[in-house]
């Protein structure tokens, strides 16, 4: 199975992981979950984490090809429009995000927010496939968490958002509207059955006991190491 190069980048204010996942060989790349700084007291936003996400492209010499989010954040904003903007890479999410859209326009009594996932460019479905460079990436859909929630299967490499963290740090939440732990439940079994040497990168990582951050392991290791040890 192919092997992307990973690159990793933690903002510890939201204890969020951004990734550039790229082929070696064609040096084409996506980026995942990008943040887009917030500043809740001014209400202001920047964009640091967004331009390390370019300045790293540019110094390995990549090309992106995808703007990926893995599902819509509660705890930051997605910085994907921006960097659409800065290199005319086509973003792109999960198509069950039009249902969270539904639901977030009847809780927030919200009749102007467009509700068909137009925001982004293209909206995977479940099953569907699509290539990093050369390398095949399947998407499968990860409710639970959310509604809208996929996992990216990069080659060897399944970036599964807010489903399972480190192994020290359990599984995510299902309390936000629209989650649900008996579906996080099959999403975690689906995620385990992929091969046991698939690394699995997470989208957050709290650094429990305060530890240094960390967001890679593999489907052997949260098997058999992950504290909410049903797995």
């Amino acid at each position: 199975m192919a092997r992307p190069d990973v690159a990793a980048f933690f903002d510890p204010r939201t204890w969020s992981v951004q990734y550039v996942v790229s082929d070696p060989r064609t040096r084409k790349c996506a980026i995942i979950d990008p943040v887009l700084d917030f500043d809740e007291k001014s209400g202001a936003t920047a964009t640091a984490n967004a331009d390390k996400l370019l300045d790293h492209v540019r110094e390995q010499d990549l090309e992106i090809q995808w703007i990926l989010d893995t599902h819509p954040h509660a705890d930051h904003f997605s910085a994907a429009s921006y960097l659409k903007a800065k290199t005319g890479a086509p973003t792109a999410i999960g198509a069950r995000i039009v249902d969270v859209q539904k639901l977030w326009a009847g809780i927030y009594n919200w009749p102007e927010l467009r509700t068909d996932g137009s925001q982004w460019d293209h909206l995977f479905d479940k099953g569907d496939t699509f290539e990093i460079g050369d390398i095949r990436t399947g998407v499968m859909f990860s409710p639970g968490h959310t509604l809208a929630s996929v996992t990216y299967v990069v080659g060897d490499s399944a970036f599964v958002h807010d489903t399972v963290f480190m192994p020290d740090s359990g599984t995510a939440r299902t309390d936000f509207p629209g989650g649900s732990a008996n579906a996080l439940w099959s999403t975690i079994q689906d995620i385990m059955a992929l091969p046991d040497d698939t690394r699995i990168f997470v989208g957050h990582d709290y650094q429990p006991g305060g530890r240094t951050p960390l967001w890679e392991s593999t489907v052997a290791a949260q098997k058999s190491q992950n504290i909410h040890d049903a797995l």
